[in-house]
């Protein structure tokens, strides 16, 4: 991929290696890697998502430090880890479903949208946007449940105002409990809202970051031809084309992760809370409650007024700017690993 400065007369571009679609994968090296890799991000970040949790079914307001502190200090260090067995038992086939539905679209709408003539910048906006959409509604059949159990052990054996009434030994026995309860629709309660978060929420991060990287180059590629253009009153030689190592387009793609992340939490933090709620409370509290969308909304503004809706602001930003970081860096070097011609890539 070369991104040009259009506002230079001589053509000066940045070359940046080529990215690569569903077609250059090995399937299975892809899958085995990613698996490996994208448990280890998820270990890494899953006392924040605890957190965040935590803080989004209480009824008081208290600081992602101080809701952090308060867990080890009453439940021990272990309890930033409660449920996590479960949830990397569901993230591995979820997190297969999403990277092949992304890819599959990606590669897809990419080559239809540039046959339409559409230009390249704008094509690979579009093809990240529907490749988020996809990739995210397809990983929510899986992830839904998986987020229903995982999230009911999280707040178990928190304060009671936000704790579950009932008891859960482990993610077998929630899983149980829940399908005795409720039946099957229990497990994917919140799906809906689910979809409206999360579909929208990966739609904006990936046509943000293909925005984002473009602009972080751009000003990368302005930074040294200023230096460039510097250097020629010196009499040094010019040199049209920056050729990044990959180094630099590792912190590049992290850099528009971050951005792209920050924004993404930001704009579906309301959908976030709704969904946690709804997905927490025991079908017995729901039925007191009020388990719409519409009674959940007013259960949290009767709580702490419109504010509520960001609680765990702050532990999600982190968490999503981090995860975004992280996965997509992971991301990138998991797809250049598993390519089936590495000699391509130069």
């Amino acid at each position: 991929m070369n991104i040009s400065v259009a506002e230079e007369e001589s053509a000066k571009e940045i070359h940046i290696p080529a990215d690569i679609d569903w077609e250059m994968l090995d399937k299975s090296k892809f899958f085995l890697l990613g698996a490996a890799l994208f448990s280890g991000v998820s270990a890494t970040l899953y006392p924040a998502v605890l957190v965040k949790t935590r803080q989004q079914v209480a009824q008081a307001q208290l600081s992602g430090v101080r809701t952090a502190f308060s867990i080890v200090k009453h439940e021990g260090f272990r309890a930033l880890y409660r449920g996590f067995g479960t949830s990397l038992m569901g993230t591995i086939p979820a997190r297969a479903l999403y990277m092949a539905a992304l890819e599959v679209t990606k590669s897809n709408v990419g080559s239809a949208t540039v046959k339409f003539g559409v230009p390249e910048p704008t094509a690979a906006v579009i093809a990240n946007a529907a490749a988020g959409l996809s990739a995210a509604m397809a990983a929510q059949l899986v992830w839904t449940p998986v987020d229903v159990v995982s999230q009911r052990l999280m707040v178990q054996g928190s304060h009671p105002s936000c704790s579950s009434p009932c008891i859960y030994v482990n993610g077998i026995d929630a899983f149980r409990k829940i399908i005795n309860t409720d039946g099957p629709k229990g497990l994917y309660r919140g799906f809906g809202i689910s979809i409206l978060t999360y579909a929208p929420s990966n739609a904006v991060w990936w046509a943000s970051y293909s925005v984002a990287q473009r602009l972080v180059w751009g000003g990368i590629g302005c930074y040294f031809w200023k230096k460039d253009d510097e250097s020629n009153d010196n009499g040094s030689s010019s040199n049209n084309t920056i050729r990044p190592d990959s180094k630099t387009v590792m912190a590049v793609q992290g850099v528009s992760a971050a951005m792209a992340g920050g924004v993404s939490a930001l704009i579906t933090m309301p959908l976030d809370t709704i969904k946690t709620r709804l997905q927490v409370l025991d079908g017995e509290e729901n039925r007191r409650r009020g388990s719409t969308i519409g009674q959940t909304v007013r259960n949290l503004v009767k709580e702490g007024g419109w504010l509520a809706c960001y609680r765990g602001l702050g532990p999600r930003c982190a968490s999503m700017s981090m995860s975004a970081t992280t996965m997509i860096t992971t991301y990138e070097f998991l797809k250049r690993l598993s390519a089936k011609n590495q000699e391509s890539l130069m």
